[in-house]
């Protein structure tokens, strides 16, 4: 059986008890821009011991967050004041998150619809226009900006008339039949990203004006605004502070075609900032200037000081813009957050800190430096989603402030819930409380162990598995157990989908740990017909996969 290196590398890492200082398996490809770097700067800048030394002992970190003033040392409770503190502005100028279906297993759209009023999240930020997804959003009141995903654009640039037909039936229908509360449209999802090696520079443009007269014709302009969601990397800074801020040379023009038009139509710019990014691939970046609790040693741009990350990225954005004339453009950010498993980097301390430090850093609508003011911001993201590319990086599946069942990870206050927490959803039917795992006679060396694990983490998610990550500690048996469960619940716990070559069995002994979630699957989601019908159902997958592996094991 022909399986990639990558896998065989991996189980081979199962077989270590993954516990190699190598990184987690699928780190590879594409990767999200650390936006500009300060890196250079604060190493100049910033006393050795103010900097965490990112490759120390884990628990030793650990220890360090446990103090701070984000965390208290306890993600289940938080102090009454820093709840009273957030509550009043929030819940005026409201927080937004991201909203993907990128998931094996969908919750209803109608029970995250209650998921998302029973938590007071006011603005949602959508990566297509999926009808039942805007349907059930109907009378909500939420503010909604639906997507146009990139691999659309070169249609919209090249029709004015694909445009208007969009426009009509992902818009118009919905504010007017739905009542849906559209307020943002945004053409393609960070289209300028430097790895797409241009590949959307001539298209988004033509296609944002396209969608804009669309907007026009309709009638709907003055309600429904359009943005390009933008990744930091389309700006740098030539003195590595934000005040040397510009767009980067090679796109310059490009960006400031769009920025004209958001200008021209009282439209916002769109950035996202992604501090993690920067902590990911640079293992020399300051870990305290990822984070919003004041411990960093400030970095000093003329008089201003800049103590953490997001307002210096923010900020050389705003320089960006005033250098080219337009110091007053609004800007969202369209996506900010901390994943919590697939790195070592990603854990639920490092996120409930970052998140809740912003929403602290916001809270009071003093914004940053160089604007003043409430800033509209969406969390990346609602909910995990296992079926997301790992080719930036493992951590992709896990930047939910729920997980996959819409039960909250840990203890987020958004100031918008009497209890100063996530309120998870109500209603989610879940699959037996079944497992499947290695059995116990089973030998690990047998020639069958490789390729089963392999094939069972190529067709779910394996992505907890790794150095340092949440299911790190689990032994070569337990890895391969939880290789096996992964593929059994995806399949929705069928029969076939505990065989392995009889390597496998079920079990009603929950197999968890303290730390690694064995999860139970919740009961599927396919949709109005139209989803159900580019959906090919499990059980026909399951069919042809297992046929496939016995074929190619004979």
């Amino acid at each position: 059986m022909l399986f990639s290196r990558f896998y065989s590398a991996f189980f081979i890492f199962l077989l270590l008890g993954a516990r190699s200082h190598g990184s987690s398996f699928g780190n590879n490809g594409r990767q999200k821009s650390s936006m500009f770097s300060f890196g250079r700067f604060w190493s100049k800048s910033v006393s050795h011991g103010d900097s965490v030394d990112v490759e120390s002992d884990n628990s030793g970190k650990m220890h360090a967050i446990s103090h701070s003033k984000a965390d208290n040392g306890n993600l289940e409770s938080s102090s009454p004041g820093r709840m009273s503190a957030i509550s009043h502005a929030m819940a005026v100028s409201g927080i937004g998150a991201n909203w993907g279906t990128q998931s094996s297993h969908r919750l209803p759209p109608e029970t995250m619809v209650r998921m998302l009023r029973e938590n007071g999240i006011q603005k949602i930020k959508l990566f297509d226009s999926d009808y039942d997804t805007l349907k059930a959003l109907g009378k909500s009141g939420i503010e909604v900006m639906v997507g146009i995903p990139n691999d659309m654009l070169a249609t919209f640039a090249s029709s004015s008339k694909a445009a208007e037909k969009w426009v009509n039936k992902n818009v118009s229908h919905h504010l007017s039949t739905n009542n849906v509360n559209i307020r943002y449209v945004a053409v393609g999802n960070e289209p300028f990203l430097a790895t797409y090696n241009g590949t959307f520079l001539r298209t988004t443009y033509p296609a944002l004006r396209n969608i804009q007269q669309a907007l026009i014709k309709a009638g709907i302009s003055n309600q429904v605004k359009v943005t390009v969601p933008l990744n930091a990397d389309v700006y740098s800074t030539s003195s590595s502070l934000p005040s040397g801020g510009d767009f980067r040379a090679d796109i310059h023009d490009f960006v400031l075609q769009i920025v004209k038009l958001l200008s021209d139509n009282s439209a916002p710019f769109t950035i996202n900032i992604y501090p993690f990014i920067s902590l990911y691939i640079d293992p020399n970046f300051p870990v305290e200037y990822a984070f919003f609790d004041g411990n960093a040693t400030p970095v000093n741009d003329g008089g201003t000081n800049y103590y953490n990350m997001f307002d210096a990225n923010h900020d050389t954005l705003v320089w960006a813009l005033q250098k080219n004339g337009f110091a007053n453009l609004p800007i969202i950010v369209g996506e900010i957050g901390w994943p919590t498993d697939g790195d070592r980097n990603a854990n639920l301390q490092y996120a409930q800190r970052f998140n809740q430090g912003f929403m602290e850093h916001i809270s009071g609508g003093k914004g940053t430096p160089m604007r003043p003011g409430p800033i509209d911001a969406y969390l990346f993201s609602l909910m995990d989603e296992d079926d997301k590319s790992i080719d930036p990086g493992n951590f992709e599946r896990h930047w939910g402030i729920f997980r996959y069942d819409g039960q909250p990870k840990y203890l987020l206050n958004l100031g918008t819930t009497n209890s100063g927490s996530l309120i998870p959803a109500r209603g989610v039917i879940y699959l037996e409380r079944k497992w499947c795992i290695m059995k116990s006679n089973a030998k690990l060396d047998g020639s069958d162990v490789a390729p089963s694990v392999s094939y069972a983490c190529a067709r779910a998610d394996c992505t907890c598995l790794g150095y340092q990550t949440s299911c790190g500690n689990l032994d070569a048996r337990g890895n391969i157990s939880y290789a096996f469960n992964s593929y059994y619940q995806e399949n929705n716990q069928l029969d076939d989908a505990c065989k392995f070559s009889g390597l496998a069995t079920v079990t009603r002994a929950d197999p968890s740990t303290e730390s690694c979630k064995f999860n139970i699957m919740i009961k599927p989601y396919y949709g109005s017909a139209g989803r159900l019908s580019s959906c090919i159902p499990k059980t026909l997958t399951l069919v042809v996969s297992v046929a496939i592996f016995l074929l190619t094991n004979l």
